[in-house]
């Protein structure tokens, strides 16, 4: 479709610039931050944010904004109309039954996974994961394969305006460690990661292939780190992730 400059909103684009530099580790914001963030003027930002503020879709207390339920909403509401989400929310409900275990898939976006989809069993975490939710890739398992999947160039690109600093004493923090896990990722085809996101919690990865073997997703579940060591965690539910990473493969969009 041809569109002309006259046909787009630029004020409209710049909101949502401002609304989804917003995440699970960034609730809070100051106007200055939402700015930088979201590579915009400070003004820009104020008139941004006073207008969510104004629509509902935020509140402040003078000098502090977050984003309220009606934000919420209607970021869950666009993500479970995705057809992706759609897809494997019957894989993961039947998988997290099955390993009793909760399981998630998200996608790249950015510095970021973002959840889609999610089955929960048992609280793992001390947030609340949820469709929508975001985490670094860099420290997640699904973040790793999927940051796998990237042209070499894209990821080194990515990685080096990273912010590294530690989320515990287990998380990666140079690059080269970063890019050592990705390899290992690529080259096995999933990804373990112990502790590096949150002490307490291991989890592993899948990457989900379509038919033209192109990454469009990861797989994941996550158990507490008490339950059993690394290596037994992979070879107790490897398999079951493999046997939905399979299933899904002819269903995934091109």
């Amino acid at each position: 479709m041809t569109q002309k400059k006259t046909d787009l909103l630029g004020s409209f684009a710049k909101g949502l610039r401002v609304l989804a530099v917003f995440g699970q580790d960034r609730p809070v914001l100051t106007i200055s931050q939402a700015a930088e963030l979201a590579d915009l003027d400070r003004a820009t930002a104020r008139r941004c944010l006073l207008t969510l503020a104004h629509a509902g879709y935020a509140r402040s207390d003078g000098k502090y904004f977050r984003l309220t339920d009606k934000a919420v909403r209607l970021s869950n509401g666009v993500l479970m109309a995705l057809p992706l989400g759609q897809i494997v929310q019957p894989w993961l409900d039947r998988l997290a039954t099955q390993i009793n275990q909760s399981c998630s898939v998200a996608v790249l976006d950015g510095h970021d996974i973002v959840y889609i989809a999610r089955a929960a069993q048992q609280k793992v975490m001390s947030i609340t994961l949820a469709p929508g939710s975001r985490l670094p890739a860099y420290w997640t398992s699904m973040g790793r394969v999927l940051l796998a999947a990237l042209p070499p160039a894209q990821r080194a690109e990515l990685l080096n305006s990273c912010d590294l600093t530690p989320r515990t004493p287990l998380s990666k923090s140079s690059i080269a460690e970063i890019e050592q896990s990705v390899e290992r990722a690529n080259a096995k085809g999933y990804a373990a990661v112990d502790q590096e996101i949150e002490i307490g919690l291991r989890s592993l990865a899948v990457p989900l292939k379509n038919n033209a073997d192109t990454t469009v997703a990861a797989l994941n579940t996550g158990l507490a780190a008490f339950h059993q060591d690394i290596d037994d965690m992979v070879a107790a539910y490897l398999p079951h992730l493999r046997a939905v990473q399979k299933g899904l493969r002819e269903s995934l969009p091109l």
